[in-house]
């Protein structure tokens, strides 16, 4: 059961001790308080865990201080749309919103190779009025022979240079419980000029303990790449391991699964599941069509395969967009062949712009052509 409080109430005001006091009426029910900073509000909800069948919802609906209560009907009890009954109002990290309805594009380099190649991409991407971007600095790899990353040696100027050219969020995995500690001493050395979404990637998908870690925190949002062999259902309950622990600040990414069938792209491209995972949970959904596709290949029509990859997730209403750029793809260190320039920038950004307009259009014209439901 979940108790959804008007906006503004505090987790820990005296309404929600009155709540909490008044659910522990009943026997084995335990209580818990998510909260949520929206657009406008902070919004509070507390849930009760337990044999809800038998709690009455009627003596918390009727608090001045209560929307609704909501009988939890999914196994992503705080994830959960739950038939449409929770909003999806997202949440906000340094001005920037992250929901169902909006689009934010991260494009970057996959690895931090050096200053030089950070400071040409920062500056790209800061003079295309663009404030959010992807910069690895750990890299889990299949052979502990290649490159794994600068770690946190390189922190300090990464973030450095991404508040120096106005970048307020930049997306970086994380793969064990110190790396947390890493980057919030990097960020207090630099004066926290910006800010980290946490990255779990595929590798570290079902890494249940990491999970329970990034939820346990509140300070950093959480991005979640699904496993690349893992049921979508088996990455949506990953993801209530996080939000379970308090920390519901989640983007859901989609970025292929590994199939022979997908070939020649480097995984089976899986953003039809964008509609699913939002009718499904609260969470905005991210598309990667740089670890999909896995190569800048240029179609017949002069746009490369992974501008089209883009596209398919955007236009069926993906949310947020994570993408490989690099001064110089044929030296990079990490996943070249599937980058972009810094040059075609632009452009990409550009046919972004197009295909969220026709989206939007595709809304429109979606609800004009709704039915018209029978009132009573």
């Amino acid at each position: 059961m979940i108790i959804i409080l008007k906006p503004d109430v505090a987790p820990d005001g005296p309404e929600v001790q009155a709540l909490v006091a008044q659910a522990s009426r009943y026997p084995n029910i335990a209580t818990k308080v998510h909260s949520y900073r929206g657009e406008n509000h902070l919004l509070t909800e507390v849930h009760l865990i337990g044999e809800t069948k038998v709690v009455p919802a009627e003596p918390f609906a009727e608090q001045a201080y209560v929307v609704r209560v909501v009988r939890v009907s999914e196994k992503y009890r705080v994830l959960g749309r739950h038939d449409g009954q929770v909003d999806a109002v997202g949440f906000e990290y340094r001005g920037i919103r992250f929901a169902q309805d909006t689009l934010n594009v991260f494009p970057g380099l996959c690895a931090v190779d050096n200053r030089e190649n950070v400071e040409a991409t920062f500056k790209a991407i800061g003079a295309a009025g663009v404030k959010t971007a992807r910069m690895g600095a750990y890299k889990p790899r299949t052979s502990p022979y290649d490159f794994q990353g600068h770690g946190k040696d390189c922190l300090p100027y990464v973030f450095e240079l991404a508040g120096k050219y106005g970048i307020q969020v930049v997306a970086m995995e994380i793969t064990r419980e110190q790396h947390l500690d890493e980057i919030r001493e990097a960020l207090r050395q630099v004066g926290h000029p910006t800010g980290v979404m946490l990255q779990i990637g595929t590798r570290n998908a079902q890494n249940f303990e990491l999970l329970k870690v990034v939820g346990q925190q509140k300070e950093f949002p959480v991005l979640f790449k699904r496993g690349m062999g893992i049921t979508l259902e088996e990455a949506l309950n990953a993801c209530e391991y996080v939000a379970s622990e308090g920390n519901s600040s989640i983007v859901f990414c989609l970025r292929g699964v590994k199939s022979h069938l997908g070939a020649p792209h480097r995984n089976m491209i899986d953003f039809a599941h964008v509609p699913v995972i939002k009718r499904l949970t609260r969470m905005p959904v991210c598309v990667d069509p740089s670890h999909s596709a896995g190569r800048r290949a240029i179609s017949p029509d002069g746009m490369t395969e992974i501008h089209h990859a883009t596209a398919e997730g955007i236009i069926i209403g993906a949310n947020m967009v994570l993408v490989d750029f690099h001064p110089d793809p044929a030296h990079a260190l990490c996943d070249g062949p599937q980058a972009l320039t810094l040059e075609e920038l632009p452009a990409f950004l550009d046919d972004v712009s197009l295909v969220r307009q026709t989206y939007l259009a595709r809304l429109e014209r979606a609800k004009a052509h709704a039915p018209v439901r029978a009132t009573a």
